[in-house]
């Protein structure tokens, strides 16, 4: 997963390194993911191997190193995971709709724009628009046209 340019000053400079030994030396190219992400994995452990298409999602496997705690600084063996990019997204899913729904918000604020900041320790959850109701009954078909022309028109 690509850094976000405000947050590279939260990574170690030596993460390149780091990341690389735990995606490729500790997980041997293979994702490490053993339902961290919330899917079962056959075998117990996510198939996905670097550079390999993937057997669930059909794109070709970038691995990545996740962060359980969702903290960059903490860059200890036991809070890094090699995840695919599956993977990795599906652990990061409710960190991510938290963050989103802040800046959203701070935006809305900056730019004059009345909202509520969402509390950070809620579960936010979105809200589709209601969906326009069905017609109970069949529509009726249109009659067709009919068109004729005279011997003249055909002419």
């Amino acid at each position: 997963m690509p850094i976000r340019p405000e947050n590279l000053h939260r990574y170690p400079r030596d993460w390149n390194e780091i990341s690389a030994r735990i995606r490729f030396e500790r997980a041997g190219g293979r994702c490490e993911c053993t339902g961290h992400c919330g899917l079962a994995h056959p075998g117990g452990r996510c198939p996905a191997v670097h550079e390999q298409i993937h057997p669930d999602t059909g794109s070709v496997v970038g691995l990545t190193t996740a962060h359980l705690n969702h903290t960059p600084e903490d860059v200890r063996d036991e809070n890094l995971l090699a995840a695919c990019q599956l993977c990795h997204l599906r652990i990061d899913h409710g960190h991510h709709r938290i963050t989103r729904s802040i800046t959203l918000a701070a935006r809305a604020a900056a730019a004059g724009q009345l909202g509520i900041l969402a509390d950070t320790d809620t579960d936010l959850e979105r809200i589709e628009p209601p969906a326009p109701p069905r017609p109970s009954t069949p529509r009726t078909a249109r009659p067709a046209l009919q068109l004729s022309f005279t011997d003249q028109e055909a002419s």
